[in-house]
């Protein structure tokens, strides 16, 4: 029998002793990501996920009749939001496709009612940062930073070589995906598959509270055309920006639909709030259909939309409501990190990045 899920509690996270020291670390490292893409390019780029594949508007509609454990949050009660929509892969370089690393979504719901996550006041919008694998490369902020320093130490160098360590390990991964399992730190460092965007399934990877509960979610292709590209290879030779190229095809045409799934923590052991790098099991405890995320056929990338989107617009799980509050360590050095990387972009690019009070991109 599936176990009840479990409450929400301010006690469920851990604080480490030393989480500041890490924590400032991180957005140091961050900004030292920044800095080098701006001394080479001149743009403010993100400190990760830098190169985006689509920018996109759409909509966001609550299912109705949720059982009372999935209807929370923003979820409390069915309507629709409008949603901004942007997919990227994960380096702080604009590298170009043939480097294949793992990949992420980012969507942010306008209109949001409750109480505001501190940093987040006067907004009235909610994130969702979700990625292309289960679990989260690293279990926590340590090892996180560890990761993000190899990052920096070789944003924009060697982009050649980065090219055929890529192919390499994209090798590698097709072996132990045969084997019936898959590595995080491989797609990490360039052997994520070429695999269609649009086929992908994305997941938060960490826990956020669910009203009164403690969930993840998942993005899932939801319509025909979007379903049929799951798996699908995409032939990147001599193509920078591929991905870029197969999402405009489809999207130029139809539209296209993922469901948003949620996972309930219910066994703080099984289910751990402070290691991100476990996947929680889904044997007796599925991801939930709580939504529908819809977007319509259009222009899926622009130098508008990138200007809005990539220039003056941050995607921030710390952007939302307190029933949708980020949860442990590494959601908590996000915090620190993504707002140094905030203020660092809206100084070097001279203008201050904020929230938006639509979902319009055609202005």
């Amino acid at each position: 029998m599936t176990q009840p899920p479990v409450h929400y509690r301010p006690d469920v996270e851990t604080i480490e002793p030393d989480e500041a020291e890490v924590q400032q670390e991180l957005a140091e490292t961050f900004r030292k990501i920044i800095e080098t893409t701006h001394a080479d390019t001149g743009q403010a780029l993100r400190g990760v996920h830098a190169k985006s594949h689509a920018l996109l508007q759409g909509q966001l509609d609550v299912l109705d009749e949720l059982p009372p454990e999935f209807a929370q949050g923003a979820f409390a009660v069915p309507r629709a939001f409008e949603v901004l929509v942007r997919i990227s892969t994960g380096s702080g370089d604009l590298l170009p496709d043939s480097v294949s690393i793992l990949r992420g979504i980012a969507i942010k719901l306008v209109d949001v009612d409750g109480e505001r996550l501190e940093g987040s006041e006067g907004a009235r919008t909610q994130d969702f940062l979700l990625a292309n694998g289960k679990a989260f490369p690293a279990p926590g902020p340590k090892k996180f930073l560890a990761n993000l320093k190899l990052l920096a130490k070789t944003t924009d160098k060697a982009e050649g070589l980065k090219k055929a360590v890529s192919a390499v390990f994209r090798t590698v991964e097709k072996g132990v995906a045969a084997l019936g399992s898959e590595s995080p730190a491989l797609e990490q460092m360039g052997g994520h598959p070429n695999t269609h965007p649009l086929g992908e399934t994305f997941f938060t990877q960490a826990p956020i509270r669910y009203g009164d509960y403690i969930a993840k979610l998942g993005l899932f292709p939801r319509s025909p055309n979007f379903q049929a590209l799951q798996g699908e290879e995409i032939d990147i030779a001599g193509r920078s920006d591929a991905l870029r190229e197969e999402i405009a095809r489809t999207l130029a045409a139809e539209g296209g639909e993922w469901e948003l799934r949620a996972q309930l923590c219910r066994d703080l052991e099984n289910n751990p709030v402070e290691d991100a790098s476990v996947a929680w099991p889904e044997e007796d405890n599925p991801y939930v259909p709580i939504a529908v995320l819809r977007v319509p056929a259009q222009e899926s990338w622009t130098w508008n939309r990138a200007r809005r989107l990539d220039d003056e617009t941050s995607f921030n799980p710390w952007h939302g409501i307190e029933a949708h509050r980020p949860l442990g360590a590494v959601m908590r050095a996000r915090k620190v990190a993504y707002a140094a990387s905030v203020e660092m972009r809206g100084r070097l690019g001279g203008c201050p990045i904020h929230e938006p009070s639509t979902a319009d991109l055609s202005a």
